[in-house]
């Protein structure tokens, strides 16, 4: 049961709670009735939304009431309207908001709040808040609450979602003992799933034997279910049995081999597909060609395994002898940072040649010069680039230097302006006739012109 689904169940359960639990005391308070001007407006706002289904229109009525100084029997019915009507407005949040104010303030208590505590944790369930939806949950549990069926696959499959695989197969085998031999496939192919997630491979292999109890080792049952998840366009699925085939031995072929491959990919997992595609290709399963060594330095770099990268890009570029491939050899020697190698594999691509941007590759080498402070190898590289990307960085680095000069100028400029002032100092000691002069006066005129010639210098350089 999806948590939309569930979402539907909570609501109408919330809704009934919330008709008794605004009434519930909350502790210390002695009043059991409204005022006359609130109840009014508390009565024309339940009857907006019950009987004229206009919950916008009993919000009104509603904010008119809190508008409004309220004792704690009033506060306590307004929030549990307030929920209903945000309910109604599928404003699944803001309605466990409010119950969850009426619960701290003790406006829901008693019998009314266990079951409270069970719709909170569906609400955010079926708002993919897991964590919170995990605690009210747990507070639901700790009151007494008994998971039914539906409730403990739905704990099995938040702790799947939240990555706390050993929790949720705790969850999913009381669903499957629940169900029995005769569980859905969808139960029992989550269970393989999680086993193999925990590493228990033997209750795995107890499984896949009950599913093909019928037909042992008949491979076309195993077809079938996968046939019947991709016609039921779940993919997922799909892909979750063709693993467990792999994992049990049942794929063999080439074509099989790089389903799973192929799966692993288009699901984001890049690292799982290079590792299976490496170690078929080892054992010579699955042909080492330069098209399935281009995949696999592809999956590896997106995997951001550069240096298993690179020897299959080693291994390809000698095959083919390709320009492309010692380019992105380059690229992957650049992301580790090692520079100089970066520079060989991108010098090697230049010549032997097949490149759709040479520009990229001589900009790429310029970047590797600079890295390794050759600035002006990098100028000659980046002016070979002759596209944006070199002129971009051929600004960026007078830039720079523009900037360090103007740095060097300002520091030397400053030192100047400090012997001047000082210079100012002793001239004006001098003709005040002063007989003993700082020793630095002696020589702050010289010292002043070396000053003005450093900042000349550095402004001329």
């Amino acid at each position: 049961m999806s948590f939309k689904s569930l979402l539907k169940g909570a609501s109408t359960a919330v809704a009934f709670l919330i008709v008794g639990a605004g009434t519930a005391m909350a502790q210390g308070c002695d009043i059991t009735e409204f005022g006359s001007s609130a109840g009014q407006l508390y009565l024309d706002a339940e009857n907006e939304l019950t009987i004229n289904d206009n919950p916008d229109a009993a919000l009104v009525k509603l904010n008119q009431l809190r508008a409004g100084e309220l004792n704690c029997y009033e506060e306590g019915a307004a929030l549990g309207l307030s929920a209903q009507i945000k309910i109604a407005k599928n404003d699944y949040l803001g309605a466990a908001q409010d119950l969850e104010t009426s619960l701290n303030k003790g406006y829901i208590s008693g019998e009314n709040r266990t079951p409270i505590l069970l719709s909170l944790s569906q609400i955010y369930f079926a708002e993919d808040k897991l964590e919170t939806g995990l605690g009210w949950m747990q507070q639901w549990l700790d009151a007494g609450g008994q998971p039914n069926r539906d409730q403990k696959w739905t704990l099995a499959a938040v702790y799947n979602k939240l990555d706390n695989n050993t929790e949720a197969l705790k969850w999913a085998e009381q669903v499957f003992a629940e169900d029995g031999p005769n569980a859905s496939r969808q139960v029992y192919d989550f269970l393989i799933f999680l086993y193999d997630a925990n590493g228990d491979l033997a209750k795995k292999a107890q499984l896949l034997e009950v599913l093909l109890e019928r037909n042992p080792g008949d491979r076309r049952l195993w077809d079938a279910i996968s046939g019947d998840y991709f016609k039921a366009d779940d993919a997922r699925k799909a892909f979750e049995v063709q693993k467990a085939m792999y994992l049990g031995g049942i794929l063999t072929t080439e074509d099989e081999l790089m389903r799973v491959v192929n799966f692993y990919n288009s699901f984001d997992v890049p690292f799982e597909a290079a590792r299976i595609l490496e170690k078929e290709m080892n054992a010579g399963r699955i042909e080492r060609s330069f098209d399935k060594l281009e995949l696999l330095a592809n999956l590896y770099q997106v995997a951001r395994e550069h240096e298993r990268a690179i020897p299959v890009i080693q291994q390809a570029a000698a095959i083919n002898n390709s320009g492309a491939m010692y380019e992105r050899l380059g690229r992957s020697y650049a992301d580790l940072q090692q520079w100089e190698s970066a520079e060989e594999a991108l010098t090697t691509a230049l010549d032997v040649g097949g490149l759709k941007d040479r520009g990229l590759a001589w900009v790429q080498i310029g970047q590797s010069r600079y890295e390794r402070d050759n600035r002006a190898g990098a100028r000659e590289a980046f002016r070979n680039a002759n596209n944006r990307g070199g002129r971009g960085w051929l600004a960026f680095m007078a830039s720079e230097e523009a900037t360090a000069k103007a740095l060097r100028v300002f520091e030397l400029d400053t030192v100047r302006r400090e012997i001047s002032n000082e210079k100012k100092a002793c001239d004006q000691l001098l003709i005040l006739g002063g007989d003993n002069l700082p020793e630095g006066c002696a020589d702050v005129a010289d010292r002043l012109d070396e000053a003005t010639e450093r900042v000349v210098e550095a402004q001329n350089s």
